[in-house]
């Protein structure tokens, strides 16, 4: 079992090890090498999540200068982009602190490429290592000290420039996955 008795969850999706993910966000477009071998857990996970559309019309919640941009949470897709940033309660609750209703396991005690080095797409998580779920965050800058204790799985490969302009309220218009051929 996950946090707060929600189950681990095991993707059905099967990781190709060719995956873009491509954010289409109200400040721009990011594309993200998503990392297959080194995290298929999380990388499957968050191929059938954008795939459902989850993703879309969310808001970034969380903006810490220096460090990270961070989204994926259900709870801020009813809510003005204002409320959001000022971190009111939305009538789903708190931005932060929703997920889809399961948690994965851990990837980064196994994954040889976990480093947070800028522009690093991770999975967020609460105290249990194993309660990532959908919510996500770009580094905003090396953060190493991350390393030991949150899953990497992709690297962005184009738009850093939009990361570092994203906060709080902003949009996730959409995510699709491409195949880099």
């Amino acid at each position: 079992m996950g946090f707060f008795g929600e189950p681990l969850y095991t993707p059905e999706y099967k990781v190709a090890g060719d995956e873009v993910a491509v954010f289409d966000t109200s400040k721009g477009t990011i594309r993200v090498k998503l990392d297959g071998a080194g995290a298929p857990i999380h990388v499957a996970n968050f191929c059938e999540l954008a795939g459902s559309g989850f993703y879309d019309d969310l808001k970034f919640h969380r903006y810490v200068p220096g460090f990270v941009i961070q989204g994926g949470c259900p709870n801020t897709r009813e809510m003005d982009a204002s409320d959001v940033a000022r971190g009111a309660a939305g009538p789903d609750g708190r931005p932060g602190t929703g997920g889809p209703g399961y948690r994965i396991k851990e990837e980064f005690s196994s994954n040889p490429n976990n480093s947070h080095v800028d522009g690093a797409l991770a999975m967020a998580r609460s105290m249990d290592p194993n309660s990532a779920g959908s919510q996500f965050y770009f580094c905003l800058g090396p953060q190493h000290s991350l390393d030991s204790g949150y899953t990497v799985f992709g690297t962005t490969l184009e738009g850093k420039d939009v990361i570092s302009q994203l906060r709080a309220g902003d949009v996730i218009n959409s995510i699709r996955i491409e195949h880099a051929a």
